[in-house]
């Protein structure tokens, strides 16, 4: 059975005259209608747009055409924008205005400067999985692939008026929380729930909530929550990303049952390689966890289509992922989009139209 796939999006509010992101998504969430699930976020320049759970990639894209447009008219309603960017190019954003919550104002008691950066965009997978203990294997075998997933995804290059030199500034800077990147390997689930409890005692944690590793148990639901990507720019490579996720669980699972608990790729080279494809992206070299050597970029994006070629096919996903991919390699993810417009006039402004329009094209 193909298991099914929820997905989380967050965008970015922006003022379509000053391009840069502006504190009013409770504005956007006041003038979205009631059949769109958007949400507030931990910042007032951030929405969230929700699917409805679905075993069909078509499906999906479909509700996240949808949902991107009518969040977007929302904005267009308010005089503003919304874009689909990893972090913002544009604006004064540091510290940024919290959305209203107690459970918002008790992170910045505890996690204090660290939220200074906070008003990130990412893609969010929540793939179904039959219990948290199984969620805990596969992100042990989706360990060796998050850095790929990355490279392909990347899509925040500018942050608030400069050219960070990274494809996926989001990720470097969401690395310095205490509980986020890549999780441990947990060599079984009595090691994880030790884990937790350590963390909570530290102070690292609040609550489940805040186990921010990019692949983890949801805390919500019985599913493991993949949420390494940027946002992507293009639905269409939100897709190819959403499907690589699904056949990676698919993968993990079976090897699961095999008794196969993953590798125990070392957490600093996992690091390295985390840095290596947030700063290349596609353009460079990658780290291969796997075996401790760099290869081209697209090389790595091959090994991981052929890891999970099996399950897109029994899922019917082969095709389109190919094709995705394919897209990919040739125009580059997001970031690389970014940096084409900026080189044409060197001005970020245009940067921020061309990711206005982009989001709902």
């Amino acid at each position: 059975m193909v298991p099914l796939i929820g997905i989380e999006e967050e965008y970015l509010v922006v003022d379509p005259r000053t391009r840069h992101v502006t504190p009013r998504a409770a504005d956007v969430l006041a003038a979205a209608t009631d059949m769109l699930d958007v949400a507030h976020e931990i910042t007032r320049f951030q929405v969230e747009a929700r699917t409805a759970p679905s075993a069909d990639l078509t499906e999906l894209g479909t509700q996240l055409r949808a949902a991107r447009k009518e969040v977007a008219g929302a904005a267009r309603s308010c005089g503003l924008a919304v874009v689909a960017s990893g972090i913002p190019v544009l604006g004064n954003v540091m510290p940024p205005p919290l959305t209203e919550d107690a459970r918002y104002e008790q992170g910045r008691v505890l996690y204090r400067a660290l939220q200074d950066e906070i008003s990130i965009c990412a893609l969010h997978v929540h793939v179904d999985v039959p219990d948290e203990e199984h969620a805990v294997y596969v992100g042990n075998h989706l360990r060796p692939w998050l850095p790929t997933l990355i490279a392909l995804a990347a899509n925040s290059p500018f942050f608030v008026g400069r050219d960070t030199g990274y494809a996926s500034w989001r990720v470097i800077s969401w690395g310095r929380w205490p509980v986020s990147g890549a999780p441990p390997y947990f060599p079984t689930f009595a090691d994880y729930e030790l884990a937790l409890r350590a963390l909570a005692e530290s102070g690292a944690l609040m609550d489940p909530k805040t186990v921010f590793w990019d692949a983890r148990p949801s805390p919500k639901l019985p599913t493991v929550e993949v949420r390494v990507a940027d946002v992507p720019l293009d639905v269409s490579d939100s897709l190819t990303i959403i499907g690589l996720v699904r056949g990676l669980v698919v993968t993990a699972l079976a090897a699961v049952a095999r008794g196969d608990r993953g590798l125990p790729v070392p957490g600093e080279v996992l690091r390295a390689a985390y840095w290596r494809a947030a700063r290349d992206g596609l353009a460079g070299d990658s780290l291969d966890v796997r075996h401790g050597t760099l290869v081209p970029a697209p090389v790595l994006v091959g090994r991981l289509l052929d890891h999970v070629r099996h399950a897109l096919a029994e899922a019917g996903d082969l095709p389109f992922v190919e094709e995705g991919l394919d897209r990919l390699l040739r125009k580059g993810s997001g970031a690389a989009r970014q940096r084409r417009v900026h080189a044409r006039g060197h001005d970020l402004a245009e940067v921020v139209d061309d990711l206005i329009e982009a989001t709902v094209a």
